[in-house]
């Protein structure tokens, strides 16, 4: 068991390993966040963790864009808007984050960080002495658990009829071609983070105790999805653009 301390950045959404986090920071406690990962050489990894906010209110934007930050933004404590035990506030599992390329924004208003998820973590404690949030985590195995490499191939079917279900549904064009993964442990990544999914079932599938357990989970959410897609077109186009699926 590897304990460690990591700098937080809790976020309304949830990183996955593997995948990249587009962030847009410009509140003081994540600006020293990152000034202090920029210390580190560029040659080697800048790790922070990125947990999913349980309650609490969170200002930093989120999301899969960099979002304008142009609007100023009050100045914060490290525990602003996560009451008196941060802790309670954020859920227990969250994933590290490397933070790849940092650009700092005109006139030092804040950095545009670019982050991939390397690894899970269960959170033990927060300390909240600094000017940023540090958490003391462990750092989570992968294991593949029993039946995980049939599971995935299912789960990439299931997928596949999802992305065309969600296609009609937006009146997209479906890309064909793509080349998924195979590695069981990927694949349930990928599929979490691709499907439009609220945080609390994402949260689900980044704490599940091993592969094999997130695959049926997402087998499950997947016929759940596609079935509510099938129903939608049957719905005025009104109420199509006014209530998306999920909201994510």
């Amino acid at each position: 068991m590897t304990i460690a301390r990591l700098p937080l950045f809790p976020l309304n959404t949830v990183l996955f390993p593997g995948l990249v986090l587009p962030l847009n920071v410009f509140e003081s406690r994540y600006r020293a966040l990152v000034r202090d990962l920029l210390e580190v050489p560029e040659d080697e990894p800048r790790p922070f963790g990125v947990v999913a906010i349980r309650e609490g209110h969170e200002v930093a934007p989120t999301g899969t864009g960099l979002p304008d930050g142009s609007a100023p933004a009050p100045e914060r404590g490290p525990t602003a808007g996560f009451g008196t035990d941060p802790l309670a506030s954020f859920h227990s599992v969250g994933c590290v984050a490397d933070a790849s390329t940092v650009r700092e924004r005109e006139e030092g208003e804040g950095y545009e960080l670019m982050a991939t998820g390397t690894s899970r973590f269960r959170l033990l404690s927060v300390d909240a002495s600094g000017p940023y949030l540090v958490g003391e985590v462990e750092e989570l195995e992968e294991e593949d658990g029993e039946g995980a490499a049939p599971l995935a191939a299912g789960v990439l079917r299931a997928f596949a009829g999802y992305r065309k279900r969600l296609a009609g549904a937006q009146q997209l064009t479906l890309t064909t071609g793509q080349e998924l993964p195979e590695e069981p442990s990927v694949v349930s990544y990928l599929v979490a983070a691709a499907t439009v999914l609220d945080t609390a079932d994402k949260q689900r599938l980044l704490q599940a105790p091993d592969t094999a357990t997130r695959l049926r989970e997402e087998l499950r959410l997947l016929r759940r999805e596609t079935a509510v897609l099938g129903e939608l077109p049957s719905l005025p186009a009104v109420e199509l653009t006014q209530q998306p699926t999920c909201p994510n």
